[in-house]
């Protein structure tokens, strides 16, 4: 049975509007630093818990960039009936319904992790992140190797990824999208798409993106933070130098028909991830779990075994 535990929602007084004639899509620019320059403090994300047998290590899942925590759900509930394991869902930071703040790193969304995760009860855990999540994921593992029992990372490497990826581009998209207050959502929706599609020419990818756009108050707003996003995506994109290994089973999971890990990441794979093994799922891209569904489940069952 799908069970919430925490639900954390942005409030709407939070959106920031700035007067009733404003008709881009505003952004949250709130910030979790305190006073004085502090050091980025972990926020409360919002997660769904699927109830499970405890023994067993529970699976979690972390999102890719423009990404939410619903992008799992058929699959987080098919994993929690085949497995009977618990399955966990979040929303990183400046996304989905987490909180938003202008600090935006791979650190502070290992932090984040480290500090849910215990609560929850859930550590040791399979960690399986997607892209953004795949890299938050791989720094969790390398700093606290307790937590993690195995590792899966879909399709991204612990290295730069700005030649292969469109990110900055479909930010900088969503950014100019205007759209007049009070309108129906299906009227907004295909605004939003007919303006994206001059930049991004994929329907696919724009409907993912699409995803982000939400109603508030009559009016249509991102819930994903870009203005977090546009003053960060430089960190987003790299990876943090480690000198560290993570010992434990390590899965690199990769599209056959993408470009996210090429064999000359290989040898920084190996370095940080001796445990590793690589498996590509044919006639998937970049979003292997959206592209073939059947086999990513099939390829986290194969590694839990």
């Amino acid at each position: 049975m799908l069970r919430w535990t925490r639900a954390w929602r942005l409030p709407h007084a939070g959106l920031g509007f700035s007067s009733p004639s404003f008709t881009r899509v505003p952004v949250t620019p709130s910030s979790s630093r305190g006073r004085g320059g502090a050091e980025p403090r972990p926020l409360p994300l919002s997660y769904r818990l699927l109830d499970g047998d405890a023994a067993l290590p529970a699976v979690v899942f972390l999102h890719g960039l423009f990404g939410s925590k619903t992008n799992f759900n058929s699959i987080a509930k098919a994993l929690a009936q085949q497995t009977g394991r618990r399955v966990l869902t979040v929303d990183a930071r400046n996304h989905g319904d987490s909180p938003h703040s202008l600090d935006m790193s791979y650190e502070i969304m290992s932090q984040d992790l480290q500090d849910l995760l215990p609560q929850l009860g859930l550590v040791p855990c399979v960690i399986v992140g997607h892209s953004m999540g795949g890299k938050t994921a791989m720094l969790l593992a390398l700093q606290r190797p307790e937590l993690v029992e195995r590792l899966i990372a879909v399709d991204i490497s612990p290295v730069e990824t700005t030649g292969v990826s469109n990110f900055a581009t479909y930010v900088t998209a969503m950014r100019t999208i205007n759209i007049p207050d009070e309108l129906p959502r299906s009227r907004a929706r295909k605004l939003a798409d007919e303006q994206l599609s001059s930049v991004v020419q994929d329907m696919a990818v724009r409907q993912f993106l699409l995803t982000n756009l939400v109603e508030v108050d009559g009016r249509f707003v991102w819930r994903v933070n870009l203005d977090a996003l546009t003053q960060h995506l430089d960190k987003i994109l790299a990876f943090p130098q480690r000198q560290e290994s993570y010992l434990g089973p390590t899965l690199f999971l990769c599209g056959g028909n993408s470009q996210f890990v090429h064999p000359s990441h290989h040898p920084e794979i190996m370095r940080l991830f001796p445990r590793a093994q690589m498996q590509t799922v044919p006639n998937a891209g970049h979003w292997i779990h959206a592209d073939r569904p059947q086999d990513f489940i099939a390829a986290i069952r194969g590694f839990l075994v």
